[in-house]
């Protein structure tokens, strides 16, 4: 018998597929909200916003860097980020420290008190994400990260103006 995550299915014709996608973002959008929404209601410190968490979780990930670097690596503007950096530093979360590879261009680094409050969220998502009903396998989240992936990379390398054929 046929395990219905592990069943071969045919292909989708690029019509299916991108029929199928647009559902993608039905659900993500959805998704995104509402965590962006518990991020800020459950948030440890007061101020702790959904963009201030971005900067102290990527700096977790990889250790000090400029906002030109966050902004590009979350796709966000330079001046958004600069917002972020300047709330995190108000909260004593992030300092800034000279960058050796660049003078005008200062490293953005978590304070202590930046990485206790990163790990604290953290530690409550995963919690929260422990409680995930369903019969979902490591192939069922694989397959939903190589998806996403895939869209990830054509909507930063894909020109947006698209010529519509419309019969």
């Amino acid at each position: 018998m046929t395990d219905e995550h592990t069943e071969a299915r045919p292909a989708l014709s690029r019509d299916e597929l991108a029929g199928r996608l647009t559902e993608v973002f039905d659900v993500v959008g959805p998704l995104y909200r509402r965590v962006h929404r518990k991020v800020e209601q459950t948030a440890p410190i007061e101020g702790l916003s959904v963009g201030v968490r971005a900067v102290l979780d990527l700096l977790r990930a990889q250790g000090p860097t400029t906002v030109p670097q966050m902004a590009r690596a979350q796709a966000l503007s330079r001046q958004f980020v600069r917002r972020m950096v300047n709330d995190a530093a108000r909260h004593g979360l992030v300092e800034s420290v000279a960058n050796p590879a660049h003078r005008r261009s200062s490293l953005i680094r978590l304070t202590d008190e930046g990485r206790a409050a990163i790990s604290a969220v953290r530690a409550r998502e995963l919690a929260l994400l422990r409680r995930v009903d369903g019969d979902l396998t490591m192939a069922d989240v694989d397959a939903c990260l190589r998806v996403l992936g895939a869209m990830h990379t054509l909507f930063v390398d894909v020109d947006v103006d698209v010529d519509v054929d419309v019969d």
